[in-house]
């Protein structure tokens, strides 16, 4: 199978990458707002370029939304990787499409949770229910993959 924009499911997967990459583009920046915001750098030059060493400290709301980055950075990165091996085992394009969009709105449904500290257990279930599909194309690569071992 080669990935080209001519597969349904490779053209499903990019589209979802996109849009998590945006997401995580967007909770990058607005740490970087909440940093300014709340005046709490994390880098002493930062902090004097803004009105002094005093503001070389953290902050629970930066702290969070940096949280809320790193979070997506290790859930989002191994999605990167088992959703471009899942479509060169040419998967049917809807259930393909089923994965990445589970995946896409639990790390909506996470961020949100995250950045506006939701009642529990939202972002634990959003977290739960975006590892179902990793864990399925995880399964689907190692079954194609297990006889070469």
């Amino acid at each position: 199978m080669t990935l080209n924009f001519q597969n349904d499911a490779f053209c499903s997967y990019v589209f979802y990458s996109a849009l998590l990459l945006v997401k995580m583009f967007a909770v990058a920046i607005l740490t970087g707002q909440v940093r300014l915001r709340k005046k709490a750098f994390a880098n002493p030059e930062d902090s004097q370029r803004h009105g002094g060493l005093k503001f070389y400290r953290t902050d629970p709301t930066v702290e969070r939304c940096r949280r809320a980055h790193r979070n997506d950075m290790e859930c989002i990165f191994p999605f990167l990787f088992l959703g471009v091996v899942y479509c060169l085992l040419d998967p049917s394009p809807s259930i393909a499409r089923i994965h990445f969009r589970i995946f896409f709105l639990a790390r909506v449904v996470h961020t949100v949770a995250y950045l506006f500290a939701l009642k529990a257990p939202t972002r634990s279930l959003a977290y739960t229910v975006g590892q179902v599909p990793c864990f399925s194309m995880a399964l689907k690569i190692l079954i194609n993959v297990a006889s070469y071992w």
